[in-house]
């Protein structure tokens, strides 16, 4: 194998992706194959600066590309926020008012421009956290659903339903007092969380306890119909979607 010969093809080819263009007296574009999901192309540009090198900018086009279908705010909380600020530390990073930049010397301006894009991939696939939640996510969203429509004192997470047999084995996720009735409420992010709800409540409905549940899936469209069948026969209401505002203000309403 000639390393030379690969090492040169390799680096025409890049080099042949990498365009640079003027746009205005301070300015330069460059145009790299790094491109969003929908095809957009990474904002990339390069001011000079006045000690010498280059500042590497999106010039805050990556928050606003992104803010078309996602609430950019999320990316600053919960477990995004911990990954985000992470992604931040780790490829040295700087942030103002949304524009994210890496000051650079000028014999180190390719790596550096790379290395920009690895940071903007990385912060991209942050948004999957949104449309795609894992379960440690869904469960900080649930919570703050909840705390916007009741006080947060009335809320208790994994309780353990007093006088019940074996209790520890038969958690509930949400008890949410000042009800006529105490209410139980589960999220359920996953086909293996379904299964396991519908066990508690079973477990619950056989104790003869006096109680109202609630079962807030993630999206019960990517669950098995029989899942759902079982837990709709356990559960007294449930909500399709952690993003089915109007049904989850009108359900509580409706056991208050």
């Amino acid at each position: 194998m000639n390393v030379e010969a690969i090492q040169q093809t390799i680096c025409s080819s890049l080099c042949a992706d990498v365009k640079i263009v003027q746009q205005g007296d301070d300015l330069l574009c460059v145009s790299t194959p790094f491109a969003f999901s929908d095809g957009d192309s990474y904002s990339i540009y390069l001011q000079g600066l006045q000690t010498g090198g280059f500042r590497i900018t999106d010039i805050g086009g990556t928050l606003m590309h992104l803010s078309y279908d996602n609430d950019i705010g999320k990316l600053r909380e919960g477990t995004r926020g911990k990954v985000f600020r992470q992604i931040i530390s780790e490829l040295d990073l700087s942030e103002d008012d949304g524009e994210f930049y890496i000051d650079s010397p000028a014999d180190r301006l390719g790596a550096n421009i790379f290395r920009f894009g690895q940071a903007i991939t990385r912060i991209h696939d942050l948004t999957f956290l949104n449309r795609v939640r894992v379960e440690s996510t869904f469960y900080e969203d649930l919570r703050e659903k909840l705390t916007a429509h009741v006080d947060a004192e009335s809320i208790h997470e994994n309780y353990l339903v007093p006088g019940l047999e074996s209790a520890a084995n038969y958690p509930v996720d949400f008890f949410i007092e000042g009800f006529a009735r105490p209410l139980y409420l589960f999220g359920v992010p996953t086909r293996e969380k379904a299964m396991l709800t519908t066990i508690i409540l079973q477990h619950l409905n056989a104790a003869h306890l006096d109680f109202r549940s609630m079962v807030v899936f993630q999206n019960a469209a990517d669950m098995p119909p029989k899942d759902v069948s079982r837990l709709m026969n356990a559960a007294n209401d449930m909500i399709s979607s952690l993003d089915a505002d109007e049904a989850f203000e009108r359900k509580l309403r409706a056991v208050a």
